[in-house]
């Protein structure tokens, strides 16, 4: 398995955006959307083996974490507005109480810090931060079950750094130069599909 998380530091939490300003309004939800459909879209199929969670740290409510299963996911579409869209009616269910709800197939809300994503996680893999100054990736030995950890459009802030730091992660670079997060996602499934057909 695959994990990707993503940290949407003013994406708006409670969901009351609309899917005609994401980057704007919503607090750089289209960085988000774009992230899932960079971490499942294929050309005529979705990754099955991966996972993606969305810690949502914006507006009132926050934080959230939308997290998105690709082996049960549907109605995952390749545009950006679809996705938004899936991404924002998870963010509108009412979450029980220390527990998540699921919005449709695959999408789960929950009411999770960046923190708790990486304590959730840490029994299931090996964290791995995407960071300009890390490890070149074509150097890079892959973990099994890897947790892929990047920012959105902002770096981690201090404090979310710090926990990440606490688990020890491996450091990796995509390349010399800075790129979207969505872009970083796709650069690492391709080095990892490669490697795979070795």
């Amino acid at each position: 398995m695959k994990y990707f998380v993503i940290t949407g530091h003013k994406a708006v939490a409670d969901g009351s955006f609309k899917l005609d300003d994401l980057a704007g309004g919503a607090g750089r939800v289209d960085i988000l959307a774009r992230c899932v459909n960079s971490a499942f879209v294929l050309s005529h199929e979705v990754r099955r083996d991966t996972e993606i969670h969305l810690v949502i740290e914006g507006g009132e409510g926050a934080p959230k974490t939308v997290r998105i299963n690709g082996d049960r996911v549907r109605y995952l579409n390749p545009d950006e507005r679809s996705t938004a869209s899936l991404i924002r009616n998870a963010l509108l269910k009412k979450i029980p109480e220390g527990g998540e709800a699921q919005s449709s197939p695959g999408v789960y809300v929950s009411r999770a810090s960046f923190a708790d994503v990486v304590e959730s996680l840490s029994g299931k893999g090996s964290f791995v931060y995407l960071k300009e100054d890390g490890t070149d990736v074509r150097d890079f030995a892959f973990p099994e079950d890897p947790i892929f950890v990047l920012g959105d459009n902002r770096d981690l802030t201090e404090e979310e750094e710090n926990c990440l730091l606490a688990r020890n992660p491996a450091k990796i670079s995509v390349g010399p130069v800075s790129l979207h997060a969505d872009h970083c996602m796709v650069i690492v499934h391709n080095e990892m599909d490669r490697r795979g057909a070795e």
